[in-house]
């Protein structure tokens, strides 16, 4: 029987890049996102790549009940999951007075109980089965405080501290748990962003600075985040860091105050 993996985020991004890479590694696949029109057009175009049709899940992983019938169809149409990929997420950036409650709520509802909502669904499937792999895509902000994401960074580091605590737990009973961390990537994250500013003129010149800096060519893109995922399933890898994001977590180890100030300059903006 072929393996199956379950990605949350699955329509686009990381996600679908994901899915076309274990696809070709010949697994079953189960995609979960919001919008069920960009699920069928993911599964469509991992069909014309020649693979299988994945069972596709309209799902906000932040309602536990709709997760829980995402993890109850999934195990009735294949039986058994092999590995899980938390990847669904929401980028945040501004000044952090400028945040409403809202927003926090928001970033950490999907950032974080996202995660826990669908490892509390499933983990009771993998115990019994006696083995799994739990994914979740971090980011180096849940590794380096950055100015100006700390709700970000807060779901971030929060992630990182479920990721390892699990790993802790779980390792002896044949669960393997890994985080990945990548720096920006390029993809569609901004068109769910949340971007506050002073002004509608400050709020308008953060976006672009994300697009601008999305179009240099070393910024990492889906692809490379797939190719970490599928090596930390592969060699049971507790942890790994994507690209630029290995440099920025060596700088902030050798110069925390550097790179603290660093992110202070390149997201300020009208901020004083």
């Amino acid at each position: 029987m072929a393996p199956t993996v379950l990605i949350t985020g699955g329509s686009e991004g990381i996600g679908k890049a994901t899915a076309v890479l274990f696809a070709r590694k010949g697994y079953d696949l189960v995609l979960a996102a919001r919008h069920s029109d960009r699920l069928q057009a993911a599964a469509q175009e991992l069909q014309n790549l020649g693979g299988k049709a994945p069972l596709t899940f309209a799902c906000d992983v932040t309602d536990p009940a709709q997760v829980n019938a995402l993890i109850e169809k999934a195990l009735d149409h294949y039986g058994y999951i092999d590995v899980l990929v938390n990847n669904a997420g929401i980028y945040a950036s501004a000044p952090v007075e400028e945040f409403s409650l809202e927003d926090w709520h928001k970033v950490i509802d999907t950032n974080l109980w996202g995660y826990i909502h669908t490892i509390n669904a499933l983990l009771p499937h993998f115990l019994q089965r006696g083995k799994g792999t739990i994914v979740n895509v971090s980011s180096i902000g849940g590794k380096v405080p950055t100015a100006y994401l700390v709700p970000y960074c807060t779901s971030k580091f929060a992630v990182t501290g479920l990721t390892e605590a699990l790993h802790a737990e779980l390792k002896p009973k044949r669960i393997h748990v890994c985080g990945i961390y990548p720096n920006l990537i390029k993809s569609h994250f901004m068109e769910r962003a949340i971007i506050r500013g002073k002004d509608e003129q400050d709020t308008q010149s953060r976006c672009q600075q994300i697009e601008d800096i999305l179009k240099n060519p070393v910024v990492e893109k889906p692809t490379d985040v797939a190719n970490a995922i599928w090596d930390a399933v592969k060699d049971q890898k507790s942890e790994v860091f994507v690209g630029s994001a290995n440099f920025s977590q060596a700088v902030n180890r050798l110069f925390p105050g550097l790179f603290q100030w660093a992110s202070r300059q390149i997201f300020k903006n009208q901020d004083k």
